[in-house]
């Protein structure tokens, strides 16, 4: 597996909004949902300031969070991109199988995604995911861009939930269903 120095955590006020959402979810009997730890194993430690200067990962990672929306089994990743889209490098093929296998058992997977340069947050389902690291497979676009973002699963901030996504995946939900 590979090495890593830690040069401060990417992505880590995005997980940190959500991780807060995610316990006010909890408390108001909305979602269970968890932020899933990457397996690493330390190799050098800054024993002074008590912090891991160098690590390598035990085994890929799947997604960032799982969990449970009142009986919908849900997993998803978080994201953040300073770009005007977002890289399909930084969806790998591992969380696609993984996210593709967790649907196909009657799940729902997608991405949080945050576009810093925009100030916007959205979710990004996995037919979208899916398609877009399959074309660039293919040597088309290997981004999908904020054009493309669908505006109906914009994730704002609303009451006390600071990234509120429930309500980005009830309208996927919904849409999910009127198609069918």
């Amino acid at each position: 597996m590979g090495y890593f120095h830690t040069r401060g955590l990417r992505g880590n006020t995005l997980e940190e909004l959500i991780n807060i959402t995610n316990e006010e979810y909890l408390k108001q009997m909305l979602a269970a949902v968890i932020k899933v730890p990457t397996p690493i194993t330390p190799t050098e430690i800054d024993k002074g300031r008590g912090v891991i200067t160098l690590a390598y990962f035990d085994k890929k990672s799947t997604v960032d969070y799982i969990g449970n929306v009142q009986g919908i089994p849900i997993c998803f990743d978080a994201k953040e991109t300073s770009l005007k889209s977002l890289p399909i490098q930084n969806i790998h093929p591992h969380q696609i199988e993984f996210m593709e296998s967790f649907n196909k058992q009657g799940g729902m997977s997608f991405i949080i995604v945050y576009f810093s340069c925009y100030n916007e947050y959205y979710l990004i389902d996995f037919n979208t995911i899916k398609s877009s690291f399959i074309k660039s497979q293919n040597g088309e676009r290997k981004s999908i861009p904020y054009s493309c973002m669908n505006k109906n699963y914009k994730i704002e901030r609303k009451d006390n939930f600071l990234l509120h996504y429930l309500e980005a995946l009830k309208t996927y939900i919904a849409d999910l269903e009127d198609n069918n």
